[in-house]
């Protein structure tokens, strides 16, 4: 998903305070423990300072983990690791990177395409071309093999900043991506109530009032929540519901419509109708009071106490769990009788997943490092876990006489939770043709990949969704400029509709507004970029 980030003015303030920080962070221990790359072992063994993330279920130390065990004793590179829990990550990075105490690379950064090019026109991260011509055998192989990764990753000065990572899990309409929110109904309380499953939105909202007001639980009390959300961009998010009264939305907003012309969704009309039943529904008291603060933490708990009659994520294992209370609600016809699912713009792709900086003195050795994160069977494992583990419980089983990775079963254990006590993320790539070859696929991924085919991607009206375009530094100052005033302005808007209904009252206004924080410019820099991307 995209990640909007601050304009350039506020950059250069945010620099200045982050220096000032890291100075004195500095002072008191607490820098980037900066490149010692300088210093050789006499035993040949190279060691490098990297500043990583990782999960909190994860070892504190990444050298606990596993893979980069086996890494070490492949490489003879040892990495000393500054690593922070994702809370708090971007915060540290972007202090190291300010002080001028550099590492030698930053892992799993997690950079936005503006970050990456203010990074490099401000020299503190250097081009990546020679590097791969000369030392990455592996990952020029992925390059060669799907060439259309070698245009997403190069900036528009010609330079590659930064090492991604790859997922492919199907294609087009049918990749894994297509759909992010997929909403997930309660059929034990669709049973117990003796309802169908909705077909239609008018449907969902008699469905909801059942599970408000007949007592699906069987416990004599109305402490049922009929839906919940988070109410932010996400897989969360309920904006699938959107897509059945138009062109639906997404995360950045962009819906492309099949004659090639990006849209901002919530300047259109079907967006208006939507908000209005969502409204209808919060009337009924049918919305959790929550959804408007809650967290993934307070999401979570609810889910896993079975309170929701329908809500959204990604995989229902991780909400509710692998059992059969839930299954997937089908896209809903609309008023107009029309069933639409809106073609979400993200890939299996991250540009900016690993960086190497300018005070980094052996650049063969990190090359040749990171070139391992792109053998397919080490990509294999930094993204999903490892094998062989005594400790604790496994994602694949290693054949080495085939030297492949099957995935073994989760045994009720909610997929991201057992993946990221083991996996490393990082640079990696792992292509289609991996399947069968090189690993299996995993149990959640085939199911999921099921629904996007069978039940999603049939009602998929849009055939293009918005590509991965590396705009310049320019567009992106003048993007995430506008994004952050735009962006803000209306999900504020669309908060206050759900629950005040004034949206036809304000409607006018708000498109104003919408001109007035800078969409006609935003719409001429995506479509721009689209075109650059598709034409042929």
């Amino acid at each position: 998903m995209k990640k909007t980030s601050t304009s350039k003015s506020a950059m250069k303030s945010i620099s200045a305070t982050l220096l000032a920080s890291a100075i004195l962070l500095s002072a008191c221990g607490g820098g980037g423990g900066g490149a010692a790359s300088e210093k050789q072992d006499p035993n040949g063994k190279v060691t490098l300072n990297f500043i990583t993330q990782s999960s909190p279920l994860a070892p504190a130390d990444p050298n606990e983990k596993l893979i980069n065990k086996r890494l070490e004793e492949k490489t003879n590179v040892h990495i000393n690791w500054k690593n922070f829990t994702k809370d708090v990550f971007v915060e540290k990075r972007n202090l190291a990177m300010a002080s001028g105490d550099l590492p030698d690379a930053i892992f799993d950064a997690g950079y936005s395409d503006y970050e990456l090019l203010k990074l490099a026109k401000d020299g503190a991260i250097i081009p990546l071309n020679d590097l791969i011509e000369q030392y990455m055998p592996n990952f020029k192989k992925v390059l060669e093999e799907a060439p259309e990764y070698k245009t997403m990753i190069t900036a528009p000065d010609g330079n590659i900043y930064a090492f991604p990572w790859i997922e492919e899990l199907g294609s087009g309409k049918e990749r894994i991506q297509a759909v992010d929110a997929v909403p997930w109904i309660n059929v034990e309380w669709l049973k117990k109530l003796g309802l169908e499953m909705p077909k239609t939105t008018e449907e969902l909202k008699k469905v909801l009032i059942a599970f408000k007001t007949q007592d699906p639980n069987g416990n004599g009390q109305a402490d049922e929540i009929p839906l919940s959300f988070i109410n932010k961009p996400g897989a969360e998010d309920l904006v699938f519901l959107f897509a059945s009264f138009g062109l639906g939305e997404n995360a950045d907003h962009a819906v492309v419509t099949n004659d090639g012309k990006v849209v901002f969704a919530p300047a259109e009309e079907g967006y208006k109708e939507a908000v209005k039943f969502i409204h209808e529904l919060y009337k009924e008291g049918l919305i959790d009071v929550e959804a408007y603060t809650q967290d993934w933490s307070t999401y979570l708990a609810k889910g896993k106490d079975h309170k929701y009659g329908l809500y959204f994520s990604w995989d229902k294992s991780n909400i509710s769990g692998a059992d059969d209370s839930y299954d997937v609600m089908p896209p809903l016809a609309g008023p107009d009788g029309e069933i639409n699912v809106t073609q979400i713009n993200a890939l299996g792709f991250h540009r900016g997943r690993m960086v190497i900086t300018s005070a980094n003195k052996n650049l063969e050795a990190t090359a040749k490092w990171v070139d391992q994160m792109y053998d397919p069977i080490q990509s294999v494992q930094n993204n999903w876990g490892t094998y062989g583990d005594e400790t604790q419980q496994n994602i694949f089983e290693y054949d080495a006489e085939k030297n492949t990775l099957k995935h073994l079963p989760l045994n009720g254990t909610a997929p991201v939770e057992l993946r990221e006590k083991t996996s490393v993320g990082g640079p990696l790539a792992i292509l289609d043709s991996y399947y069968g070859k090189y690993t299996t696929l995993p149990d959640d991924a085939k199911e999921r990949l099921r629904i996007v085919k069978e039940i999603m991607a049939p009602h998929m009206k849009a055939e293009h969704s918005m590509p991965s375009v590396f705009n310049s530094i320019e567009e992106l100052e003048r993007l995430t400029t506008i994004e952050t005033d735009l962006f803000a302005y209306v999900l504020r808007m669309r908060t206050e509709w759900y629950q005040n209904g004034k949206i036809d009252e304000q409607w006018n206004e708000y498109l104003k507004e919408l001109d007035r924080l800078g969409l006609k410019e935003w719409m001429e820099i995506k479509q721009s970029g689209y075109d650059r991307a598709t034409k042929k």
